[in-house]
């Protein structure tokens, strides 16, 4: 793998930084905290999404830029034959390949999946093979034999077959429990056979118990058959009787009733008879009823136009009282004439008063006007005064031999002169003061034209009021005017109505007649009452004679169907005797037919349930065969499991045994390149400590560069095997502060070994704060940090001998 192009916006301190990386030694140069280190995170967020960033989404965005602004990195790489080019925001991604411009993958997702699968390398796999900073340089040294043997397996894959041993574990453990669920809920085989062998034992029984049922039921069935047509023929006899019982009841009820009629119509003959009689006795006794009713109707409406007349004069009478009272108010309300004068003379004062209220603001405009500017020319010469003052104190301090305040020159026979302008200017001044604070004191009072005008403003404000008051008056008693009016046509004319219509004069009324011919006229009403009674009675005698005769036939017609019926039920010959008899013999064949069928019923259940018991039991058989089926696949699963966990335990075991000696020849290459063959062999101990074998002798005291190389080899060598696992080949290193506490001449030499290493890796990256080996790098990129805006900026910076070869 080779970086091509990194381009990041937004991301962390940087706002655009664009970088473009060749083959050689690059070094990335920049103090701590420029941004350095974030470039690298970069890459991986690129790569490998959210879990290789720091932090969140959010806190990933830039410091300062926009709510809503683009967070984006780009990253251009060859892998072999291909170039790609895979960019990434907080929302999508996507990945291209070879220059195409559709993508090969999106999302964020489905661009990190195929990134690891072009890569061959997890994130983990990744960054442990090309990326190397200084604490990972002697990591191993620090760790104990057990923790550098768990950090290697880690580092090489190795661990993913502790971690398939665990789930083989986790899923020997779910085995184990499901096959011991299976056996403990595996029926007995014993017991089993015994609910079969009572179960069709149960079936027999039952459908010979059904059978025996049977035969009975169809026995009750053939005797309630050989019963029924004679109970049914009684049972219609019985209809038959109750039909003609009910209409003889009928015909005997008709008899009573025509008897009952026949006795009212005898005596209502009666009563009209003597009603006859009577009313001859009261018809010439009421005979002066009649005239005497005329004249009282006479008399009423006599009575009734005298006392109209009456009403109608009292209602004009009270009208009158009342167009009297609103003339005498219309003529206390004023005329329209006097409300327009009050107006008009409102509208002059009014006038008045706005001319004498404008004369009077226009006088205080300008009162406070002149006050104000008193003021401020007095406030301005005030400072001037303070300002000419401390000149020509400063002159008289400095002398004739001073510097000028204000020129910077020396003044002096000059300095006479200028001190007399400037104390002329203070007595100009303190004189223009006096006059303007003189002026202040006289505007403190208002003028007296203005006092005048005020008087005269409030003068004709209170007119002004009065009058207004009074044309309000004057509005209020003109429109109660018009109502008067109104009030007053209305009643003219009500007036003019009920002269109109009032009655003339009324003939005399004689009160005494009247109430005699009351009185008669109510001693006579009762006979009348009475004989308009008997008068009624009289005329239904008639009628009553008529209904007589027909009553008497209805009653010979219901005694004669009364008689038939009474012949007819007698000729039935029905007898309760013999229809109870054969009731009773009907009941008891159909209550033997019923308990048959209920019997037969319970016994149909009952081999239903018994049949239901022995597919029960076939059941229960099946799920046996079958729960043996699976407790034997749970046990070959088992079988195969235990198996798996012992082969990855002897691969581990296998792995482990080689892993040491090949460690060793990886790093005892790095080594003889790093040292230009002053050192050809790295040896590791079981417990991986690294030792530098020197002409076949292990050589145990080491120098400080020596153990730095040696740490560098072995970290080398790991990466290598990695990469050799993936199935890439370890083109690109990124060294990140590998330099340390390192004196100048220890970097110089690592440097140099980094160098010894280019036929191997081809494109070396190093990262350091250190700027004076900025000097060893093929090119450099300086990264530097804005602290007003907040920003990193990281550009190549030209190194003196491409300087001197370009001139």
């Amino acid at each position: 793998m080779q970086l091509l192009r990194l381009r990041l916006r937004n991301f962390r301190q940087h706002a655009d930084t664009d970088l473009e990386f060749g083959s050689g030694l690059t070094g990335i140069v920049g103090a701590n905290g420029a941004g350095k280190t974030t470039l690298l995170e970069a890459i991986a967020w690129v790569l490998y999404g959210m879990p290789a960033a720091r932090g969140t989404r959010e806190s990933i965005r830039r410091r300062g830029a926009p709510a809503r602004s683009r967070v984006e990195v780009q990253l251009d790489f060859a892998l072999g034959a291909h170039r790609y080019r895979v960019s990434r925001t907080l929302a999508d991604a996507a990945l291209h390949q070879d220059g195409g411009e559709e993508p090969i993958a999106t999302t964020l997702g489905g661009v990190t999946d195929r990134l690891t699968r072009i890569l061959g390398m997890s994130r983990d796999e990744f960054f442990n093979t090309y990326f190397t900073g200084q604490k990972e340089l002697a990591v191993m040294a620090a760790m104990s034999a057990p923790e550098r043997a768990q950090f290697l397996s880690r580092v090489l894959g190795y661990e993913r077959l502790r971690l398939a041993q665990d789930r083989l574990k986790a899923a020997r453990t779910g085995l184990k429990a499901r096959l011991t669920g299976l056996e403990d809920g595996l029926p007995d085989l014993a017991s089993l056979q015994e609910d079969e062998t009572q179960a069709q034992e149960r079936v027999s029984t039952a459908t010979r118990a059904a059978g025996v049922i049977r035969t009975d039921r169809e026995r009750a069935a053939l005797a309630l058959g050989a019963i029924a047509p004679h109970w049914e023929s009684l049972q219609q006899l019985q209809d038959r009787v109750r039909s003609v019982s009910s209409d003889l009841r009928i015909a005997e009820k008709d008899v009573v009733q025509a008897r009952q009629v026949m006795e009212q119509l005898d005596h209502g003959l009666a009563e009209a008879m003597a009603a006859t009689t009577r009313l001859k006795e009261l018809t010439g006794k009421v005979a002066p009823l009649a005239a005497l009713r005329a004249e009282r109707d006479r008399l009423d409406e006599a009575a009734a136009r005298l006392a109209r007349r009456r009403e109608v004069m009292g209602q004009a009478a009270e009208i009158r009282r009342g167009v009297e009272l609103l003339e005498k108010r219309l003529a206390d309300l004023p005329a329209p004439e006097f409300v327009a004068a009050a107006r008009d003379e409102l509208r002059r004062e009014r006038l008045a008063f706005s001319d004498v209220a404008s004369r009077v603001d226009d006088l205080k405009t300008t009162w406070n006007k002149d006050a104000q500017d008193a003021v401020t020319r007095r406030q301005h010469l005030l400072d001037q005064f303070s300002d000419l003052k401390q000149q020509r104190d400063r002159l008289v301090e400095l002398g004739p031999d001073g510097a000028c305040p204000t020129c910077s020159r020396v003044l002096g026979e000059e300095f006479p002169a200028v001190l007399g302008v400037v104390e002329r200017q203070l007595a100009e001044v303190e004189t223009n003061g006096r006059y303007f604070r003189q002026r202040m004191e006289q505007l403190k009072k208002e003028p007296p034209e203005l006092v005048a005008l005020e008087g005269e403003r409030r003068r004709l404000e209170g007119i002004v009021a009065a009058l207004t008051a009074r044309v309000a008056e004057l509005e209020t008693q003109a429109r109660e005017r018009e109502t008067v009016a109104r009030r007053l046509v209305d009643q003219r004319a009500r007036l003019a109505e009920l002269d109109d219509v009032a009655p003339g004069e009324v003939a005399s009324h004689d009160e005494a007649r009247h109430a005699e011919v009351r009185r008669l006229i109510a001693d006579l009403e009762p006979a009348a009452r009475e004989a308009e009674r008997h008068a009624a009675l009289a005329e239904r005698a008639g009628h009553l004679q008529s209904q007589f005769g027909e009553a008497e036939q209805s009653l010979s017609n219901a005694e004669r169907v009364a008689s038939r019926l009474r012949e007819e039920l007698a000729g039935m010959g029905w007898s309760e005797d013999t229809f109870a008899e054969a009731r009773e013999q009907f009941v008891s064949a159909s209550a033997s037919l019923h308990d048959n069928d209920l019997a037969l019923a319970r016994a149909d259940a009952e081999l239903a349930a018994a049949r239901e018991g022995e597919v029960q039991v076939v059941r229960r058989r099946a799920e046996r065969d079958r729960r043996l089926e699976a407790i034997g696949t749970a046990k070959r699963e088992l079988l195969m499991n235990q198996e798996l966990d012992r082969a990855f335990a002897d691969l581990r075991t296998e792995l482990n045994a080689t892993l040491r000696p090949d460690l060793s020849d990886l790093a005892s290459g790095f080594l003889r390149d790093l040292t230009s063959g002053r050192y050809t062999d790295l040896e590791l101990d079981e417990d991986y400590v690294a030792t530098i074998v020197d002409d076949g002798d292990a050589k145990t005291v080491i120098s400080g560069g020596e153990e730095d190389v040696t740490s560098l080899a072995l970290r080398l060598a790991i990466s290598q095997m990695i990469a050799e696992r993936a199935g890439q080949p370890l083109s690109l290193l990124v060294l990140d502060e590998i330099f340390g506490s390192l004196d100048e001449d220890r970097r110089a030499a690592v440097l140099e070994l980094l160098r010894n290493l280019a036929d191997r890796f081809p494109q070396v990256i190093l990262i350091t704060h250190i700027d004076s080996v900025r000097d060893g790098f093929d090119r450099v990129i300086r990264v530097t940090y804005d602290l007003e805006r907040g920003i990193a900026d990281a550009r190549e910076e030209p190194l003196p001998g491409a300087r001197d070869a370009a001139a």
